[in-house]
């Protein structure tokens, strides 16, 4: 069932969240551990992130090194399938443009149509780690926009292979990245959120932001959104404070800012347990405040653990 299906027959805001695939390795059951307590919330839908090829440099007999490259989370199209058999949810597969080049988007897209899997979350993705800029393959979508073409251009029954007659359209609905606070690399928010409206009026049928610590800034996001004629359904992204480290670590990674509050509360805390707390009950307030402005859906990065995250939905839903 497409997400914009299930948003549109809710009565109320629902529960959602993302989850990282496991490394390689390990047992999917460890997967299954992170989830299981969760489900009681009925998850409308669980996100599976993708994470792209990184690169090591292995030491050869003569002294010098290889560039190896590896996937250390690999088999999100195989999780997918399987929390749909085991769970009965949706499960929406990110994809990526890093690494792939078109035909392997398409046949990646070709199998979770054959498995029946409806929703996808089109994303550029990270530039492979270790390296400063973003470089598209040669023959893949150079940005998120260009890979939101392939799946409508699939979804209106056209392939890469012209030459193909009568092909079946696939139907997936897509889901896009919206950023609260702006994209890092967008030179202002204006500029931000009319590439967002591009990927909308491509064919998005829904958008995901990223996480944010003040409602303030995603009730603004929203509302320049509706201004700019982006109507598409908005679901608020969550993550609950973990450890005093985040302080530094979130806003260098994902460009981000955190309210003068949580930050005071935080370094007020004596350890890293009372940081989790401070973090469980800041999200909560957060979480109430966003349902009762009617949001569709609650988003909570969970990271693959669910005691935070069920705390906060106990609380919630």
């Amino acid at each position: 069932m497409k997400l914009t299906d299930i948003i549109k027959d809710a009565k109320e805001t629902l529960f959602s969240i993302e989850i990282l695939p496991p490394l390689k390795g390990k047992d999917i059951k460890n997967l299954y551990n992170g989830i299981d307590p969760l489900m009681e919330f009925k998850p409308a839908f669980i996100d599976v992130t993708y994470h792209r090829e990184e690169f090591i440099l292995r030491k050869r007999k003569d002294g010098g090194f290889d560039k190896v490259y590896t996937r250390k989370r690999p088999g999100t199209v195989a999780i997918c399938a399987a929390l749909m058999n085991r769970y009965k949810v949706q499960a929406v597969p990110h994809l990526i443009c890093g690494g792939f080049s078109k035909e392997e988007t398409e046949n990646a897209l070709i199998d979770l149509n054959f498995l029946g899997i409806q929703n996808v979350l089109a994303l550029r993705g990270d530039s492979v780690k270790n390296e400063a800029n973003f470089v598209p393959e040669p023959d893949g979508n150079k940005d998120s926009l260009e890979l939101v073409n392939q799946v409508v251009n699939m979804n209106q029954g056209r392939y890469m292979d012209e030459e193909l007659e009568n092909a079946t359209p696939t139907n997936f609905c897509i889901g896009v990245s919206g950023y609260p606070e702006k994209h890092f690399e967008a030179p202002n928010m204006n500029s931000d959120l009319k590439w967002l409206k591009q990927k909308v009026d491509a064919g998005a049928d829904y958008i995901v932001t990223q996480m944010f610590f003040d409602n303030k800034k995603f009730f603004s996001f929203v509302e320049k959104c509706r201004e700019m004629g982006i109507n598409v359904p908005i679901i608020p992204g969550l993550k609950p404070m973990a450890s005093k480290k985040q302080l530094v670590a979130l806003p260098k990674i994902f460009h981000i800012d955190l309210p003068e509050d949580l930050v005071s509360a935080v370094e007020d805390c004596k350890d890293d347990k009372a940081v989790k707390q401070v973090g469980i009950e800041w999200a909560i307030q957060q979480s109430k405040e966003l349902k009762a402005a009617g949001v569709p859906v609650l988003h909570y990065y969970t990271m693959g653990l669910s005691e935070a995250t069920k705390a906060i939905a106990s609380k919630v839903f």
